[in-house]
């Protein structure tokens, strides 16, 4: 029998994008992301296409697209993201 690799796991921690490298910009946590918003993830700068029910810790879960072309939209919950400041 074969045994996973844990040394590949993606780690909670990792799945959180740093504050402190985008002033001015808030957690999903903090303030509810909106359908058209910029977005800073783990996977990069994206737009909220959607916003749907609440994930385990309390945040919406979003679907965002990201910039880079043809690159599926994806699911993350808005706790894992950072909301671009107002314009």
């Amino acid at each position: 029998m074969m045994k996973a690799n844990s040394s590949n796991r993606i780690k909670p921690a990792d799945l959180h994008v740093k504050t402190d490298e985008r002033p001015g910009w808030v957690s999903g946590s903090v303030r509810r992301p909106s359908v058209g918003e910029e977005v800073m993830c783990t996977g990069g700068h994206g737009v909220v296409v959607a916003v749907r029910g609440k994930t385990g810790d309390g945040t919406p879960l979003v679907q965002i697209q990201l910039e880079e072309p043809g690159t599926p939209a994806f699911y993350a919950a808005a706790s894992n993201v950072l909301i671009a400041p107002p314009s």
